[in-house]
């Protein structure tokens, strides 16, 4: 069973001893964050801080100007911290693989404000960049090739290689005042920007038509707390819309991994994946078996269980598995967990998350090879 676990560049730079710790960990290598959203991380062991604040989207590495240039989309750049933490964990004999998310960005100072998610009440999600405007397909394409170009590693995993939603963790979230059920929820990840309208009419949609039963279903959800209702908007119409969200999503996963093999087509690429086609999260919704073939594998969360595997079977996957106690993650039962990843189909695993996690917590870790 192939182990693996994240890393931020800060958990390495400024730490002479991280490489070596990390090294002894056993693992078959690390997956270290090349591109990264804003965050506040805990560093527990870092000789220099504890947190980490980061305030928007950054790139970690040197950014080739004369392919950005021009782009409407231009992510700042930030330290150019991730060839320095790779190679100190390359001299440590670390194999290093490099990890970024795509759509899922905070706006940095001058971003554009018109390439992101819009709902059906016209709201924009600042964090979740639309897959169906061609800016940010430009932005993922070339975001592809600059990853595929970093020194030092042997592999590449896209995050929210696909659509994002409103409903993972942003700041300080007050979202949570009205419950929604599941199917409802999902509706406020649906986008209705220009290019979004553009992709329903060319499929054949009545785009005003579906905004009117969207909004119908979820006026009625937010005026009273719990309503079920009658099934979350015209059946029809949900499914209509859903096909034409994962072509979008798949024209996206596909320029990217293009522009990957353009430039280094010896790299492993896998993409953080969800069986359910309409997610709209980190592991974002994709067709596994129309996707499975593009790439050399999938990563599936695993945090609460093994259904998602399971659902992938036929592809080449990996389990994501939280590695953390103070994120919930029973890290008393990891070994446990791996074992069942295996049975379930996978060949491997992803730990999250090494830099977060305590001495305790990377003890059991350790212990997994033995």
């Amino acid at each position: 069973m192939e182990l693996a676990g994240y890393l931020y560049p800060w958990d390495v730079v400024d730490d002479p001893a991280a490489p070596d710790f990390y090294a002894g960990l056993g693992l078959d290598h690390v997956v270290l964050a090349a591109a990264y959203h804003a965050t506040r991380a805990l560093t527990p062991r870092h000789p220099a801080h504890r947190i980490v604040t980061v305030e928007n989207t950054a790139l970690y590495y040197p950014i080739e100007r004369w392919r950005w240039g021009g782009s409407k989309l231009s992510p700042p750049p930030g330290p150019s911290s991730f060839p320095t933490a790779a190679a100190a964990l390359r001299r440590a004999g670390v194999t290093v693989h490099a990890w970024a998310p795509v759509t899922h960005i905070e706006p940095w100072p001058g971003a554009p404000t018109d390439l992101s998610v819009v709902n059906v009440y016209g709201d924009r999600y600042p964090w979740a960049l639309c897959p169906a405007q061609e800016p940010v397909q430009e932005y993922a394409r070339r975001l592809a090739a600059d990853l595929a170009g970093l020194p030092d590693i042997s592999g590449l995993e896209l995050e929210a290689a696909g659509w994002f939603g409103l409903w993972h963790l942003h700041e300080h979230d007050k979202i949570q005042g009205v419950a929604l059920d599941p199917a409802t929820a999902r509706l406020m990840d649906w986008c209705f920007c220009t290019a979004c309208r553009r992709e329903y009419a060319a499929d054949g949609l009545d785009v005003d038509q579906v905004v009117r039963t969207v909004r119908t279903t979820l006026d009625a959800a937010y005026a009273v707390p719990g309503h079920r209702g009658p099934a979350p908007a015209d059946a029809e119409v949900r499914a209509a819309v859903e096909r034409t969200r994962l072509r979008v999503a798949s024209r996206l996963r596909e320029q990217m991994v293009e522009s990957v093999r353009g430039r280094r087509s010896d790299l492993q690429v896998l993409l953080h994946a969800d069986p359910d086609p309409g997610s709209s999260h980190s592991f974002t919704g994709m067709d596994v078996g129309a996707t499975a073939p593009l790439v050399d594998g999938l990563v599936v969360n695993c945090w609460q269980g093994m259904s998602r595997l399971e659902a992938c079977a036929g592809a080449r996957t990996k389990a994501s598995l939280l590695a953390i106690d103070g994120f919930g993650g029973r890290v008393a039962e990891l070994a446990d967990q791996v074992e069942a990843a295996g049975k379930a189909g996978a060949s491997g695993v992803r730990l999250y998350h090494l830099g977060l996690a305590s001495d305790a917590d990377l003890a059991v870790v350790r212990g997994l090879r033995s």
